[in-house]
């Protein structure tokens, strides 16, 4: 079945986010080697971020064969996204900046992520109401 131009635009930025979370993974094992306050807190916050990783790809290669789960957690992470920028605006070590940089593409993707549903749910065979 053919996927729409929305949905394979979620899956390519749902994607991108994948490669960034497994960068934002290469950079913690760079830092392992220049001493961290605690080694096993620093492996354990790598796992979960490779663990994040495979997750958000999962869902990129879910939106790209239009499953509905994979739209569900892409929703999911950009809202989670969104809440990190938000505690990134504020608070005592407040950096909007980063804030900005945060919310913008997950803004984008949730976007692109909704079109994709609404895509889909345009091609669902309708049934008639018993």
């Amino acid at each position: 079945m053919p996927v729409s131009r929305a949905t394979r635009t979620a899956a390519i930025l749902v994607g991108i986010e994948a490669v960034g979370v497994l960068a934002l993974a290469a950079l913690q094992v760079v830092s392992l080697g220049s001493g961290v306050a605690s080694l096993p807190s620093a492996i354990a916050l790598l796992v979960l971020t490779i663990a994040g990783a495979l997750a958000v790809a999962a869902f990129a290669r879910a939106i790209a064969r239009a499953q509905s789960w994979g739209r569900s957690g892409a929703v999911v992470v950009q809202l989670l996204v969104i809440a990190v920028a938000i505690g990134a605006a504020t608070g005592e070590y407040a950096h909007p900046g980063m804030a900005l940089a945060l919310t913008v593409p997950a803004a984008i993707v949730f976007v692109a992520v909704i079109l994709a549903a609404r895509d889909a749910g345009r091609d669902q065979p309708r049934t008639p109401e018993s």
